[in-house]
């Protein structure tokens, strides 16, 4: 039901039209999903073209590719960190036990432990700052690295393959 205290612009800009619709859609989000066909029939009533749609869901599919990627790497660099403090607690776990066996009291394992916290406070900085160029450096030389494991994978595979025939 309109309401009649609400007087809508006679106009709209491209940005105002892409947020009301993704209000609207989003407000109907219990209907279910879209299929393709009606995609395909709003694109038609917004006389957007066939052509203009398919390069939009392509951008939207590799963005959304990148994004699953970025989040891949994200939990890489977790884990990674995850690793190093491990090592760390068992290393300086090992020099305080022998530090207070022999001395009976923490002495010299403190400069131990205080030189090997600086990287590992470094390593933990640096793998939850997620933006500017060093990161996106990392990413580009990891997203190679992994691309680089499938490449060799799929190429053993098919190796293998060609060998049991």
């Amino acid at each position: 039901m309109p309401n009649p205290d609400f007087f809508p612009p006679q106009s709209y800009s491209q940005e105002d039209v892409q947020e009301i619709l993704y209000l609207a859609i989003s407000r109907q989000g219990d209907k279910g999903e879209i299929t393709r066909q009606q995609l395909l029939e709003i694109a038609d009533d917004l006389a957007i073209e066939v052509k203009d749609l398919e390069a939009a869901e392509k951008d939207w599919q590799e963005s959304k590719m990148v994004s699953y990627k970025r989040q891949e790497f994200d939990r890489f660099r977790r884990e990674e960190l995850k690793h190093k403090t491990v090592r760390y607690l068992i290393i300086n776990s090992f020099f305080l036990t022998i530090n207070l066996i022999s001395a009976g009291t923490i002495s010299w394992a403190v400069y131990i432990f205080l030189l090997m916290g600086l990287p590992l406070s470094l390593s933990a900085w640096k793998t939850f700052q997620n933006q500017g160029i060093a990161y996106e450096e990392a990413f580009k030389r990891w997203k190679i690295k992994e691309e680089m494991k499938e490449s060799f994978s799929n190429l053993w595979t098919q190796i293998k393959k060609f060998l049991q025939f």
